[in-house]
């Protein structure tokens, strides 16, 4: 892996963490100012002192105790793990690079690790800890400590903002600010309870309204129905071979059915009972007229009533209501709207393939 690629990386990440906490409240929490911690900025300048330190010298031996420190310093920036649990790793046992998770103290608690953290673990280790036994980590502490104040130093940061405990309570900060809930930070990192890990955050009495405040807001789009989306929770789940039917109730009762692979079943976590959005984009929306409900393979028919019709020369917009509220947006041809005679008052059918349905956890 090459130098530069590697701190591209974090910059990208951080840029893209910077990107999320635009719409998350949680990103706003304020600190204690007798918390010593360094936030992400900070943390990518460290690693990056870290990277450029490792791959400094020409000697293999020396090389290599560079490279362990820098998987040292990576696994407790990564995981908030403490700089014991971490000299104290037997990387063949208690790293899984296939699951992508870290096996830490006693009793052992499994850390999930960030997947480019995982991919350079098998390059580091393969190079880091070959022929050093079965617990290549295990140095004196006051040794490493003293490399995390030097790489400090080189980045300008204050030594004890940077010493292992420090960067323990820097990712459990960073986590909880991502909107991470407190008991699960809590776990992560090992506590023994809430108030320990609570006490690394503060919040003002600014915050508290701003969190209230989107958490009020997301609650009023929920209920009035933004057009082409239903928010509900998952009624059923059923799983085939490779896709899995998915149902989505809302609490006026309207069903959503979509079908998604069992790939994306299990990255989003969708179980009965978790909240999800159902979002399906205008032109894959159709509409049709007639009193009876059309015979369909679509999987989700609704009847409706039209609102709104805009005419373009070639296009068009049309706006139906169902019967809770909900506004359902289909973008079709001009000549398919004159031929349904679309207007506002209309009773139609709205139709949506099941497969035209994108599920989001809520």
């Amino acid at each position: 892996m090459r130098q530069d690629d590697s701190l591209e990386r974090i910059w990208e990440a951080l840029a893209e963490n910077v990107a999320e906490r635009r719409h998350n409240p949680a990103g706003m929490l304020s600190i204690p100012d007798d918390v010593k911690y360094l936030d992400t900025v900070e943390l990518a300048r460290l690693e990056e002192a870290f990277r450029l330190w490792a791959a400094r010298p020409a000697r293999g031996d020396v090389r290599r105790s560079r490279l362990r420190m820098l998987l040292v310093f990576l696994l407790i920036r990564h995981t908030g793990a403490r700089l014991g649990e971490v000299l104290a790793l037997a990387p063949a046992r208690d790293i899984d690079t296939a699951r992508g998770v870290a096996r830490l103290g006693e009793p052992v608690r499994e850390v999930q690790l960030p997947p480019d953290l995982v991919t350079q673990l098998s390059d580091l280790l393969d190079e880091a800890v070959a022929g050093e036994g079965e617990r290549p980590f295990d140095v004196d502490q006051a040794h490493v400590r003293r490399k995390f104040y030097e790489r400090a130093h080189e980045c300008d940061l204050a030594p004890d903002l940077a010493n292992p405990s420090a960067l323990r309570r820097s990712r459990a900060i960073e986590l909880l600010r991502s909107g991470l809930p407190l008991p699960v930070v809590q776990r992560l990192l090992g506590h023994s309870t809430a108030s320990l890990t609570a006490a690394y955050i503060d919040v003002s009495h600014e915050d508290m309204q701003r969190m209230v405040g989107h958490a009020l807001d997301r609650e009023q789009r929920r209920r009035t129905s933004a057009r082409n989306a239903f928010y509900g929770r998952i009624a059923a789940v059923v799983r085939g071979d490779v896709q899995s039917v998915v149902s989505v109730q809302t609490p006026s009762g309207i069903r959503v059915a979509s079908v998604i692979t069992n790939d994306s079943l299990d990255n989003l976590g969708l179980r009965p009972g978790v909240f999800a959005a159902a979002e399906v984009k205008a032109p894959w929306v159709v509409l049709t007229v007639g009193s009876e409900a059309p015979t369909s393979t679509a999987g989700n028919v609704y009847p409706a009533t039209i609102v709104k019709v805009l005419m373009g020369a070639a296009t068009a917009e049309a706006v139906a209501r169902l019967a809770d509220g909900t506004e359902i947006c289909s973008v079709l041809t001009a000549d398919r709207v004159r031929a349904l005679d679309l207007a506002v008052g209309t009773p139609v059918w709205v139709l949506i393939n099941v497969f035209s349905v994108i599920l989001n956890v809520s």
